[in-house]
């Protein structure tokens, strides 16, 4: 069963409709621990603020059982948001405890002179290492970003793929049976389609 946490994220529908467009099995949106129960693959898309996220996740009772599943080493996909509450911490309106999977905090991006905050379109992978999320696609290829916070990894070695915003940042990282991607598959066009038929095929 491949479970898609659904914790009020506004952009679930389009994360849905990629997935029903790769003919993805099984899908099971999941709001309690119930429903997580028995799941083979983890999807949690998230748009909006890392603080909310988790309270929301805290009050559907999700994240014990959702640190649980990632230990018992179920693949998991975090999308934005998803990626971003790997981390032990979020500066997002304040610091928040975040999942803890990955140790690293999530950052603001300074004020640039010519480059707005939030980082919004289109920009290229780096290929840092290999990756079971990047099977089949090429060094440069491009992705759509939506995000005014990145992640700061404690350890480089766990990012597969940068970005550059006036410096270079994780756009992917990889760690196990653990995924997180910065931008967003959903919106990505054929690179993101790729990126999510790589994960449900691992």
């Amino acid at each position: 069963m491949l479970a898609v946490i659904d914790y009020g994220a506004g952009n679930l529908r389009s994360v849905l409709h990629a997935l029903k467009h790769l003919q993805a099995r099984d899908i099971q949106l999941v709001q309690n621990p119930r429903q997580l129960h028995g799941a083979s693959k983890i999807i949690l898309p998230g748009v909006g603020a890392f603080g909310a996220g988790m309270a929301q996740l805290r009050k559907q009772e999700l994240v014990a059982p959702l640190q649980d599943a990632l230990a018992a080493g179920i693949p998991y996909l975090g999308i934005c948001v998803g990626m971003q509450i790997l981390y032990e911490i979020g500066e997002e309106m304040g610091e928040h405890a975040g999942l803890g999977i990955l140790g690293g905090r999530v950052v603001r991006f300074p004020h640039f002179a010519q480059r707005k905050v939030p980082h919004m379109g289109w920009n290229q992978l780096e290929i840092r290492r290999e990756s079971a999320l990047l099977r089949g696609l090429a060094a440069g290829s491009f992705v759509y970003f939506v995000h005014s916070y990145y992640c700061a990894p404690a350890d480089p070695r766990t990012v597969a793929a940068a970005a550059d915003y006036g410096f270079p940042f994780a756009a992917i990282v990889e760690r196990d049976n653990i995924f997180g991607v910065q931008f967003h598959p959903e919106k990505s066009q054929a690179t993101g389609l790729r990126i999510l038929d790589n994960f449900l095929k691992l």
